[in-house]
């Protein structure tokens, strides 16, 4: 049990906000001496874990790629496409890219969207330039805001309910694996998939209605935007 003792270091670490990658980096060499490693092992130990979970670095490459993107005109882009499509406004776009998302992580392919290589170089803003063309004026950094939460939650519910569908998702096979080897069942992941399948249809229509509706609260909040500085409507605006 006194191996348990690097979980005071790091909670101790965190309450006294030191750098988390220093507090994580102290406990685990910690908990090796006292465990009984010699500092050659626990560094061998640390090296093992850095190449099993490599991919968790990733980000340190995407990033600066998404930055290089966006410096030479990505987001501009962007919004000159989304500005193309007349018929298309901020909801049904996202409602769009929500089924797309769930759609593709049902299959596994959750790494093709996210938050920083996908939602904010290129679904934010064509979601910002929709509903400008909507209402026909800028949107206010209130609203502009607005919509990139709403941009984010349609990536993240897509996500969440989508990757259930998929038999080889790690939160299905712990499931399966849980239950087989405590209560002795012999659930297969297929069953899994197969019902967490209506729940992401349910989670579809209720968050694809809420980003539909996103279209009359940026019709209204604008309108009463214009109402409050004595400003006159933008064409095609409803009072």
């Amino acid at each position: 049990m006194i191996v348990l003792l690097g979980v005071v270091v790091v909670i101790l670490g965190f309450v006294t906000r030191r750098n988390p990658v220093l507090v994580v980096g102290v406990a685990g060499v910690f908990t090796g001496l006292i465990g009984g490693m010699d500092p050659r092992e626990v560094l061998a130990a640390f090296g093992r874990s850095f190449a099993d979970s490599r991919s968790v670095t990733v980000f340190a490459v995407v990033l600066p790629v998404i930055g290089l993107l966006e410096r030479y005109g990505l987001r501009e882009q962007a919004r000159r496409l989304i500005g193309r499509l007349a018929g298309l406004s901020a909801g049904r776009f996202l409602a769009v890219y929500l089924l797309v998302r769930q759609i593709t992580a049902a299959f596994g392919l959750n790494s093709i969207g996210g938050p920083a290589q996908t939602v904010r170089p290129l679904v934010a803003p064509m979601a910002e330039a929709a509903a400008e063309r909507t209402t026909g004026a800028a949107l206010p950094d209130r609203l502009r805001e607005k919509v990139r939460s709403y941009a984010a939650s349609a990536d993240t519910v897509g996500l969440f309910f989508g990757e259930d569908c998929f038999i080889a998702i790690g939160s299905i096979l712990l499931i399966t694996g849980f239950v087989n080897s405590t209560y002795h069942q012999s659930l297969e992941p297929t069953q899994l998939a197969l019902w967490a399948v209506p729940l992401a249809v349910c989670a579809f229509l209720v968050h694809g209605a809420r980003l539909l509706l996103l279209d009359r609260q940026l019709q209204r909040e604008m309108a009463l935007a214009h109402a409050e500085h004595e400003l006159p409507l933008p064409k095609g605006t409803d009072k």
